[in-house]
């Protein structure tokens, strides 16, 4: 695989300077304070979780759904397609659509663990920020790009950030100022240097026709089976259009993103809802167990019943390739 070892993907890439230096540490003492223990911690905002490791994780196959992530300590490889990506303390990871990836966290330890703070989000966020700043969302470029991105924090990324983290402790006060904040955190992104990334997946989603309805159409009906011709005809593309543009954005095939889609929905089903392998298989939409039990295992690297166990006697499982 071609590794991609840049800190950033189309995001300020002046490198962090010192000012910016002072406001990540500032923001990593502010994390610290809060004793959060190991693995993922969740907060009084909804959309706000603080992830810790204090040491190298292995490689693990999931799902980054719609969310960013800002590395306060630490680095992680992320496996997108046939790229392997770095990235760092100052650096923020974003998915703006469910996205079949790998990923681990590489620089860790107990004295200098891993830290990140994950914001949920979602292109319908994206769309309303778009609209009240009267942004221009016409993408400026046409050529598509993954939905998954890496990209360099900035001053004002990072001082929203910080006042995140002073928020009251009151919970009404803390959930409806923090909604204010995320909203400016949005804004930053879409005005900054990966401003164009954010709009693309975001004119994507608000087409009626096109690869944004063909991924949701997948995201929405995953157990139900089609073909790629039926795909095409109901998003209004061409089948060698659709593939294209498809791979580009999500690095897979529409069958092979059902496929993945489908099997992350039945370790979920799992591992959340005690559901045994073959009813979760069926209720995904595989009628052979056995194609079931051997795709499961090509893509997770252990059958069904073993890998739900090895999760379970984790003390920290992982259900966002995120929090790895």
């Amino acid at each position: 695989m071609p590794e991609n070892k840049g800190r950033h993907t189309g995001s300020e890439d002046a490198g962090t300077d010192l000012a910016d230096q002072e406001r990540l540490g500032d923001l990593l003492n502010m994390v610290i304070k809060k004793e959060i223990r190991e693995g993922h911690n969740s907060t009084m905002l909804p959309f706000l979780s603080i992830v810790k490791r204090s040491s190298p994780t292995m490689l693990r196959h999931g799902v980054l759904t719609p969310s960013f992530c800002l590395i306060l300590q630490g680095s992680k490889k992320l496996y997108l397609g046939q790229d392997i990506i770095y990235y760092h303390a100052g650096d923020y990871v974003t998915s703006l659509i469910d996205m079949p990836a790998s990923g681990q966290t590489v620089h860790a330890t107990s004295e200098s663990p891993y830290i990140g703070l994950r914001v949920d989000l979602s292109t319908q966020e994206i769309a309303s920020v778009i609209m009240e700043a009267g942004i221009d969302d016409k993408p400026k470029r046409t050529q598509a790009h993954k939905a998954a991105f890496v990209g360099k924090s900035n001053s004002a990324l990072l001082d929203a950030f910080i006042r995140l983290m002073k928020l009251p402790d009151r919970r009404q006060d803390a959930v409806f100022l923090g909604n204010l904040i995320k909203r400016e955190m949005i804004y930053h992104l879409l005005t900054g240097c990966s401003g164009h990334l954010f709009l693309q997946m975001t004119f994507f989603t608000q087409q009626r026709d096109g690869i944004g309805k063909a991924i949701g159409w997948i995201r929405d009906n995953y157990a139900s089976s089609f073909t790629v011709a039926e795909l095409a005809r109901m998003s209004n593309m061409s089948i060698s259009g659709l593939h294209h543009k498809f791979k580009e954005v999500t690095t897979l095939g529409p069958l092979q993103y059902q496929k993945s889609i489908r099997l992350q929905e039945a370790r979920r089903l799992m591992l959340s809802e005690a559901m045994d392998a073959t009813s979760a298989a069926r209720e995904v939409g595989y009628e052979s167990p056995t194609q079931f039990n051997r795709e499961y295992r090509r893509l997770f690297g252990l059958p069904p019943l073993r890998d739900i166990r090895e999760i379970r006697q984790r003390q920290y499982p992982v259900t966002n390739l995120m929090d790895s």
